[in-house]
């Protein structure tokens, strides 16, 4: 702006100075055209002092003929006087006419000076009037310009102190991420200088050696395995055996129709003998099926090496070998028939059948047939160095393969054009044979049937070109497909081997595959865990309580057995005495005297029984009530016992059944409240430990937050600092802005001087 304003400061002087002088020449030119005016005032009253005078003298003279001729008889002084005054007045008058005449040219070339000096001022003030209003359109642009600049400035002045607030916060976030970031950094780098130096140590210790420091080692190394770059390989592979077994199929009924022309044209084998040379010819082109079939077959090999589990480069491909063999033998068999194929077509040229149109279709067939010997050749040269890479590895560079892709995509495309030459030169030969007089049905068939095997190969490799332009892209990407690190492969043994390591690698990890056990998941883990710490019944609680419980179970073991031989003496006992008061009974011998106290024995000898019966049933029950209870039906003859001790073991029985339901319950409060004191014992085991951890976290941070406080106030001295420095930065651009606008207004004030000047004139 500055260096713009210097320039409009010398346009505006520069302007100025020519507007003053053309001032000056405006004033002279006034003053000029004032004088003119005024002696064309003058001139002009000049000339109507005379025409009055003449006017009058006219009059004069009119008066005085009739009075002249009236006074014709006074005296001749008169009219002499009159004469005289005449002549007088004829020379003043020629005088004037003459002053006037000289007046008036005076006047009309100052008139005509006049009016081009006018026009020229005109012109010059038109000019003037544009130069004006241009140089007022630079000056109202410019001031719109460095409005417009002031305006863009506040506004970068207002964004800039947003942004500077919004740099403040991301500088302190910026801070406080690099703090984080320096101590994940010293954390990685102690963890990652510890785990070097282990690295190094089990390097040192274990490795035997480094099979990536050399190529020969590295090329053995296992690449990783790209399946899907193996099925689009293979589905290529298969798509090139389709088209390999049409153009075979093409091929084979080209040279066996071709065999069968050659039997009934020119001459026909079933009327005449044919020729040596077409003899010779006949029985070459019978011999087609040995050299095109190991086509399909070699392309079916390849098709077949190529698998999911390989590893598909051309150092692998050693099928393609023998494809590219194959291919060379076919070669060779075209070599062999060409000679006499254009033998044979030379001697239908010679034959009295031909004419001209024909021999000159067999010229071009002749040249098509050089074309596709050529265009097969050219194929098999870069399919044999294809192959090269699996046989002799420096055969072919590898930066050269994918030059050799593309002359191979060439070469297909140069046969496509050469096979459509044919068809068009065959299908015009044999419309020519078709018109002859001389041309059997057997011919016209057979021409019919090489023009369609022409049309299938012709067809066939448009395909065949199509379809490897379209994968060519594949190919050459498909080259770099090898080991991880190293650069090639050294040679097809290293390959094999490569293959080889690859397979029993595939066999170590299918047998490594098995079914993975379902495991806990670690969020429920982990709650199992707490359960565990906080649960009332902890293992070792449950331990102790397994172990009380065995214990028990012994005890009353050896309780059941003592009690169990306990009641089997007492039943015997039982048995005996009973025995003996039957035997009593039945005795005829015994008195009535002794009836009764022999029955008041044997009563208190069953109650002191039944006492002992249920004393034996009450101790087993009463300690865990799983003796069980022993009954006796005792005889009919005694209802009072049996009722009496029915009454007496159910007072017993419930009574024991409560007193065991009881002490089980305390039993199992006891337990309970054993098992909860130990949790509560370990819960506050834990909860001091967590306390000590925390209160340690507690200190750290509040040692952090000190720190902390402590950079907050450098950070703030530092941004009151740069603030500070801001300040006086947008003070500086203020003046500046102050300055340019004085110097704008200044411009806009001479501006309007001009343009007010520019009005007036």
């Amino acid at each position: 702006l500055r260096a713009q304003n210097q320039v409009l400061k010398k346009g505006v002087v520069d302007e100025q100075a020519n507007s003053s002088a053309l001032k000056e020449q405006l004033k002279m030119k006034d003053q000029s055209l004032r004088k003119l005016q005024q002696e064309m005032d003058s001139l002009t009253f000049r000339n109507l002092q005379l025409a009055k005078r003449v006017e009058l003298l006219q009059d004069e003279l009119a008066l005085s003929e009739p009075r002249g001729k009236k006074n014709k008889k006074s005296g001749e002084s008169s009219s002499q006087l009159s004469q005289e005054q005449k002549s007088v007045f004829d020379e003043d008058l020629q005088k004037k006419i003459e002053e006037n005449e000289r007046l008036h040219i005076q006047f009309f070339e100052a008139d005509e000076q006049h009016k081009h000096v006018e026009a020229e001022l005109r012109s010059r003030l038109a000019a003037l009037e544009t130069e004006a209003a241009q140089h007022q359109a630079v000056v109202d642009g410019l001031t719109r310009k460095y409005m417009e600049t002031i305006e863009k400035l506040q506004n970068d002045k207002a964004k800039l102190e947003v942004k500077s607030q919004s740099l403040e916060k991301e500088a302190k976030e910026c801070r406080l991420r690099t703090e984080e970031c320096q101590l994940q950094l010293k954390n990685l780098h102690e963890d990652l200088s510890g785990r070097l130096e282990e690295s190094l140590s089990i390097i040192n210790e274990k490795v035997p050696f480094n099979d990536t420091k050399y190529s020969q080692y590295n090329a053995l190394n296992v690449p990783l395995h790209n399946r899907r770059h193996q099925l689009k390989m293979r589905d290529i592979a298969g798509q090139a055996l389709a088209f390999v077994q049409d153009l075979v199929t093409a091929l084979l009924n080209f040279h066996t129709y071709t065999e069968q022309r050659i039997q009934i044209f020119p001459v026909d084998s079933a009327i005449d003998t044919i020729s040596p040379l077409n003899q010779k010819f006949s029985q070459y082109l019978h011999e087609n099926a040995s050299y095109v079939r190991p086509l399909e077959e070699g392309m079916l090999h390849l098709f077949e090496s190529i698998t999911e589990d390989t590893v598909t480069v051309l150092e692998t491909t050693v099928k393609l070998k023998t494809f590219s063999e194959h291919l060379t033998s076919y070669i060779c068999f075209l070599r062999k028939i060409l000679p006499y194929q254009l033998k044979s077509l030379e001697e239908e040229c010679e034959s009295s059948l031909c004419t001209s149109a024909l021999r000159a279709r067999n010229l071009e067939l002749s040249q098509d047939m050089r074309k596709m010997t050529a265009v097969f050749e050219k194929l098999q040269t870069y399919v044999a160095l294809l192959a090269l890479p699996s046989t002799q590895p420096d055969g072919l560079l590898r930066t050269n393969y994918s030059s050799v892709l593309t002359n191979v995509g060439a070469a297909l495309h140069g046969f496509h054009d050469v096979m459509k030459d044919i068809s068009k030169h065959y299908s015009q030969k044999a419309t020519i044979e078709h018109e002859l007089p001389t041309a059997t049905q057997k011919l016209i068939t057979t021409n019919d049937c090489i023009l369609s095997s022409v049309v299938a190969l012709t067809n066939g490799a448009g395909k065949m070109a199509s379809f490897f332009s379209n994968n060519v892209d594949c190919f050459i990407a498909s080259l770099s497909y090898g080991p991880r690190t190293a650069h090639r492969f050294i040679g097809p043994p290293a390959a094999e081997c490569m293959l080889q390591y690859k397979k029993s690698a595939a066999a170590y990890m299918k047998a490594l595959r098995k079914p993975l056990p379902e495991s806990v998941p670690y969020e429920e883990a982990l709650a199992d865990r707490r359960v565990l710490l906080s649960s009332t019944e902890s293992r070792e609680g449950l331990a102790q309580q397994v172990q009380q419980s065995l214990e028990k179970i012994s005890k009353l073991e050896q309780e059941k057995e003592h009690w169990m031989l306990e009641a089997q003496l007492a039943k015997i006992k039982l048995e005996k005495e009973n025995q003996r008061i039957v035997d009593k009974l039945k005795s005829p011998s015994s008195g009535p005297l002794a009836g009764p106290a022999q029955e008041n024995a044997a009563v208190v000898n069953a109650a002191g029984q039944d006492e002992a019966a249920v004393k034996a049933a009450l101790e087993p029950v009463q300690s865990a009530g799983l003796i069980g209870i022993l009954t006796r039906t005792s005889d009919s003859e005694v209802p009072d016992a049996e009722s009496r001790e029915d009454l007496i073991k159910n007072h017993y029985m419930a009574r024991v059944v409560e007193l065991t339901s009881q002490l089980q319950l305390a039993d199992s409060k006891s337990v309970h409240f054993y098992a909860e004191c130990r949790a509560l014992s370990k819960r506050l085991a834990l909860a001091e430990k967590s306390k000590e951890t925390l209160t340690e976290e507690m200190k750290l941070a509040s040692q952090s937050i000190s720190r902390l406080q402590d950079e907050l106030t450098t950070t703030k001295r530092s941004y009151e600092d740069q603030l500070s420095m801001m300040s006086d930065h947008l003070c500086s651009m203020n003046e500046t802005l102050s300055k340019q606008r004085e110097e704008i207004d200044t411009l806009k004030m001479s501006g309007k001087g001009n343009s007010k000047k520019n009005k007036s004139r």
